[in-house]
């Protein structure tokens, strides 16, 4: 089944309530170049180490997020936002039940020779 995506001019609810103990990615949109997710994450849960080739944001929505970077982590609270260049390695841990809004920007296709 195909996710449905946000249409352009749509209103989208990006608040959502974490269950607890559960990791749920919803992409609200993708174009050419951008992507919207939201991440809701129970305490406890998160992501391993991983690298995304285009610069991201991860806005924190609700709860309290810990972004584990090279030089240590980052503790998001609601309202904050974090922004990462492309490539950069980093990882993601709910410390309470939490939402979290990631942008990404999607690296140009490279165009053929």
């Amino acid at each position: 089944m195909a996710i449905s995506h946000a249409q352009p001019g749509q209103p989208v609810d990006v608040s959502e309530t974490a269950s607890p103990g559960v990791l749920t990615s919803t992409a609200l949109f993708k174009s050419r170049d951008l992507e919207v997710i939201r991440l809701l994450m129970g305490a406890g849960k998160g992501m391993p180490p991983h690298r995304v080739p285009g610069e991201i944001t991860i806005q924190c929505m609700s709860g309290q997020i810990e972004v584990g970077l090279d030089d240590g982590p980052a503790v998001l609270q609601p309202g904050q936002m974090l922004y990462l260049e492309g490539d950069a390695m980093h990882s993601v841990l709910a410390l309470t039940d939490a939402c979290a809004l990631v942008t990404i920007a999607l690296p140009a296709a490279s165009a053929p020779a």
